[in-house]
């Protein structure tokens, strides 16, 4: 069983169809930059791009870098204001030509099937929290968890054993007057050629400031960063467990399909259009490691 799963963000729009029986691509993902402005028409058409690489006709889950509710960006961090409103699917819908998917609307399957698919909306970091509960680091990890994306800028998904808290952006929690991620995103440590020590300090900062108003049982620090984990991760000085995450940069797109995938059986709110819904999660075990 396969969905689609394409993470937007600030520099790039990467996606790929995901096997999501265990979370891994099923082809070698695809990666466009990010158009500037990345307004939503540009945006959408570079999506559908990505998608029509591949020749895909399934359901599609595509995570946003945005507060996302009922499909509807309500937010918008390194993308154009003008997605604030924007009801998500149905711009997605224009750009990869599907008709309304209220009324054949069905269960996911493979490309080629030529069948009118879903199309699913999730924030960025969520999605990334989503497939790290599942697949990686977080997998049967109860307590609180925070899955920490860092890259254009900082996300944040929150997890109480294995549900989803959605759309927390605690990146941009102020800390000294700034908001957080302007001061500890990668792309700060790249903008002010901060050594890995220096920027080491500036996260550590950060991450004390959740650990004082969340306490959380294990922190998991993903985004392009988790692929050198090694240059700071041990100069970081916390109370709480800190991995990197397992799925590294492809935790977005597997995130995004695994939402698509939970949001098919999900119940609509009954006061919002049909096609209109809001992430989920599948929990992913109680254990306790």
């Amino acid at each position: 069983m396969q969905v689609f799963g394409v993470d937007v963000g600030g520099s790039g729009i990467k996606g790929a169809p995901v096997n999501v029986e265990d979370g891994t691509l099923a082809a070698p993902r695809f990666r466009l930059p990010t158009p500037q402005p990345a307004e939503p028409a540009a945006v959408a058409a570079t999506i559908a791009d990505v998608v029509n690489h591949f020749d895909w006709s399934g359901p599609v889950g595509v995570a946003l870098p945005s507060v996302v509710k009922n499909d509807v960006a309500l937010t918008a961090a390194n993308i154009a204001p003008s997605w604030i409103g924007t009801d998500i699917v149905g711009v997605l819908a224009d750009a990869l030509g599907r008709a309304d998917a209220d009324a054949t609307s069905v269960p996911a399957q493979s490309a080629g099937s030529g069948t009118a698919a879903e199309i699913t909306t999730v924030n960025d970091a969520d999605a990334a929290g989503i497939a790290e509960m599942t697949f990686g680091a977080g997998r049967d990890t109860a307590g609180l968890v925070i899955v920490t994306t860092f890259g254009t800028g900082i996300g944040t998904a929150l997890f109480l054993h294995g549900q989803l808290v959605p759309n927390t952006e605690l990146g941009h929690l102020e800390i000294h007057g700034h908001d957080a991620e302007t001061k500890a995103s990668d792309a700060a440590r790249e903008r002010e050629d901060l050594s890995w020590e220096k920027w080491a300090k500036r996260v550590t900062q950060y991450l004390n400031t959740l650990e004082a108003l969340l306490w959380p049982d294990l922190i998991i620090i993903g985004g392009g960063v988790s692929k050198k984990a090694d240059k700071f991760l041990d100069q970081l000085e916390l109370r709480t467990r800190v991995v990197p995450a397992q799925l590294q940069n492809e935790a977005g797109i597997v995130g995004a399909a695994l939402s698509g995938l939970a949001d098919q059986s999900r119940p609509r709110p009954p006061a919002r259009p049909a096609r209109r819904r809001g992430p989920a999660t599948r929990p992913p075990g109680g254990r306790r490691p």
